[in-house]
Formats: C-alpha cells, structure tokens, sequence
C-alpha cells in the first residue's frame, strides 16, 4: 500500500548527536515532523520512522503487533548510535512508551528521554473486553485529532483496529515492568485536559522510573497532540534546551546551523 501524503518517514544527518523520535498508535510521523524538523535546523541528527503498520490504511495496522513497532525503533536507535557520539529518544503517546522501553532496554547507549503526553495502560471497561471483542469486531471509532488549536489535524486512522489494540495493551504491560530499569535523565511534558491518555498515565511513569533527573512540564493549552497544538513551540525548546544541557555540543551547533 502507498503512504498517505505527509506520512512518510523523515531522517536528517546532522550533527554527532542524535534524536529518535517515536509517533503514537493509528497516528504517523506527521505528528511529530515539525519537531523533528526544528531540531535539524539545530544541527541534531534526527531520525522519524514510520511504524509498521501505520501511515497507510487500518487494516494494514490489523496484522501487526508491538513486536514489528519496538524492532522498527530499536533497529533505528542501532543506526543512530553507529554514527552518532550520543544518542537521545523521544515519543508522544504510544511512542513515549516505544521511547521509554528503548531506554530500559539499551541503558547508557540512550543519553536521555522526552515524552510527552506518554500512554500506559488501555483504559475503560473495553480493555477488558479486547480479549474476546477482537474476535467479534474488528475495528471501533478512531483517536486521532485531539487538538485544541483550530485548523490544526492530525494524519491518522478513523479506526483503531482491535487486534492491534490488544497488542497495545500487552506492549503497555510490557513497559510498565520495566520502568524501574530506567534511568537516564527524562523530560517529560504532559497535558491535563487530554481525551486519549489520562494525566494518571504521566503520573504512573514518574512514579515508576529509576530517573533521579527528572523535569515535569505541564503543557495547559494543549489536548493529546500537543505537538500540533498551541504548547508545540514550547515542546521544541525545552526538548532542544534539554539535550543540550546533557550533550554540551548541541549548542554549538545550533548557533552554526541557525546562524
């Protein structure tokens, strides 16, 4: 199947230090490309797959599983760390959990973690029910789009296949037990009026983490996509300040590249 127009991947090769930035369940890397973009014009190397699954059409994210999204980031982290001095992982939603595991599981190879608004658990009475419900029906009404800036979308599926979304929630218990093995510095930005992924889920992952950096922000003009809504320029800078602050090179690099 072709990718939708304005879901494809992104890469830029920049400096010696790079960024992995991990998109969210049904969404694509069009979520997060003007975050990947703003820390490419400062000279990072960045790195925006595309999921398995994902920026085509739902059925095809119906025959995939968290196994096939984690090996397609942790092959991504791999390639940035061939090149890269160090390397930083960055997610929204789902893809702050796929930043998370990639952090527990490659220790000092990640230099650092920003999430935002980072998914946990499955929440609701269908949770449990996705065990017996995937077999009965195979999709129910999408979860993209939850902005609050008018005219800003988000390219995604208007379906959540189940299948998958019972993968989804294996993958959060996964994750969950593994926190505690992480503990890298972590920044991770949050939304109080979220529709998808409760403030619990944030509060949950602090709790849970071995980070002894850590920063909390809370982003309250935005929904669930904050990084197409009004809080995605703060997003940029505090991420950028954030692994410039742990990786002294990315200053000046940013002057260079910025000018």
């Amino acid at each position: 199947m072709p990718v939708l127009p304005g879901a494809e991947p992104y890469r830029h090769d920049g400096g010696e230090v790079g960024v992995l930035l991990c998109h969210g369940f049904t969404g694509s890397p069009q979520s997060l490309r003007p975050w990947a973009e703003y820390l490419a014009e400062r000279g990072l190397t960045v790195s925006l797959p595309l999921l398995p699954g994902h920026g085509t059409r739902w059925e095809d994210l119906q025959l995939t599983g968290w196994h096939d999204w984690y090996a397609e980031v942790d092959r991504e982290l791999r390639a940035l760390g061939d090149r890269c001095a160090q390397v930083f992982v960055a997610g929204l939603s789902m893809g702050g959990a796929l930043a998370l595991r990639l952090a527990a599981k490659h220790g000092e190879a990640v230099s650092g973690v920003v999430v935002v608004n980072p998914a946990n658990k499955v929440h609701g009475l269908s949770a449990y029910a996705l065990p017996v419900a995937r077999h009965l029906v195979r999709a129910t009404k999408g979860i993209t789009s939850d902005i609050a800036k008018e005219g800003s979308t988000e390219l995604g599926y208007d379906r959540v296949p189940l299948h998958a979304a019972h993968s989804l929630r294996s993958f959060f218990s996964v994750v969950d037990g593994e926190l505690p093995q992480v503990t890298q510095p972590l920044l991770l930005l949050h939304s109080p009026q979220d529709h998808v992924v409760p403030p619990a889920d944030s509060a949950r992952i602090l709790g849970r983490v071995s980070s002894t950096d850590v920063t909390e922000i809370v982003l309250e003009q935005s929904y669930h996509v904050a990084t197409l809504d009004h809080d995605a320029d703060r997003i940029h800078e505090e991420s950028h300040s954030f692994i410039g602050r742990l990786a002294p090179s990315v200053g000046k690099e940013g002057t260079s590249a910025g000018g």
